[in-house]
């Protein structure tokens, strides 16, 4: 298996930054504070763009519309591929979700999901990462397939039952008003 155990909930998100290239064109070095300065994010580390099991992963995220619709929570990819590989892989799968270029790795190591398939090959392990507006870890799933954590998928119904369990049940929350306002115009 892996010795990336990812952050844990409750741990506060470390407020990494990197080139995040977004579905409408632009290219920016982007905070996670920056972002979630409009709401809880959702990050989800994957292996490669093209990749057959990313691809099926992204595929979900784009067909399970409530992420595209809802905006409760910004959906937010980050792997190893390079910008203008993920430029292609968001063109091709019609993707409105942007993707952080993590070639370094420096993104997997700080929420601890860096490691290396067969003690050869680096790579972050496929995982998500429901952050609140306050950097808080509120979900987490790692991929645990016994083999190679990267062939796991999360389950979208299981992340949104996170996002509605996190974020629907408290008023007071600043989280919960951005998901409520979203989730009445459905």
């Amino acid at each position: 298996m892996t010795d990336a155990d990812g952050l844990a909930v409750g741990e506060r998100a470390p407020d990494v930054s990197g080139s995040l290239v977004r579905p409408d064109g632009p290219v920016e070095e982007t905070a996670l504070t920056a972002l979630l300065a409009d709401g809880p994010v959702l990050l989800a580390f994957y292996t490669n763009d093209f990749s057959p099991d990313c691809t099926r992963e992204w595929c979900a995220f784009r067909d399970y519309e409530w992420f595209a619709v809802d905006g409760a929570v910004q959906v937010v990819g980050v792997s190893r591929s390079r910008v203008g590989t993920h430029r292609k892989f968001i063109d091709h799968l019609g993707l409105s979700f942007p993707l952080f270029a993590d070639t370094d790795l420096a993104m997997a190591r700080a929420f601890d999901v860096d490691y290396r398939t067969f003690g050869v090959f680096a790579r972050s392990r496929r995982s998500t990462f429901l952050v609140g507006t306050d950097r808080t870890v509120r979900h987490v799933w790692l991929g645990d397939h016994a083999l190679d954590p990267t062939l796991d998928r999360p389950d979208m119904a299981e992340l949104r039952a996170a996002i509605e369990r996190e974020f629907g049940d408290s008023p007071t929350d600043d989280d919960h008003a951005a998901f409520r306002a979203a989730w009445e115009t459905d």
